[in-house]
């Protein structure tokens, strides 16, 4: 009977510290997906769900018809627009320091950003890549398009 416990109690500690690394990783939340929008890291895709979670190097890629937004631990929605495809080239935030970094790459299509904490207190950590522009952040809620 002792050694089932020991065995239980190890299987409950090793799902544990599994879990919070997990949520470690976790960089956003999807709070809405419509249409068919897919999720991809590598050679990985799945597709996106409510409640789910990104992470940092995930690509987002939407349909025809097709949007998504999402929420940053720093409080940052982003909401990608139809035929988009947006990778989270760096996604950090220190939720005790309230420092960190966020770059985003926009491929194609069209994103709305309204930035939280990090655009607030440290703007110049927060970057937009297109394949022709940089977007630096000077304001809280911006629109970019690449056709």
């Amino acid at each position: 009977m002792v050694m089932n416990f020991k065995i239980v109690a190890t299987c409950a500690l090793v799902l544990a510290t599994a879990v919070a690394h997990a949520q470690e990783q976790r960089t956003g939340t999807l709070k809405t997906v419509t249409g068919e929008v897919r999720l991809s890291q590598g050679a990985t895709a799945r597709a996106a769900q409510e409640g789910g979670g990104l992470s940092q190097a995930d690509r987002i890629v939407t349909g025809r018809d097709a949007s998504a937004t999402f929420m940053l631990k720093d409080g940052s929605v982003i909401s990608v627009g139809p035929n988009s495809t947006l990778e989270l080239a760096k996604v950090q935030f220190d939720t005790t320091t309230q420092d960190g970094g966020l770059m985003l790459n926009l491929l194609q299509g069209t994103i709305r950003v309204v930035t939280g904490w990090l655009g607030k207190l440290h703007p110049e950590q927060v970057k937009v890549t297109t394949p022709t522009s940089v977007v630096g952040v000077r304001g809280t809620d911006f629109i970019v398009e690449v056709p």
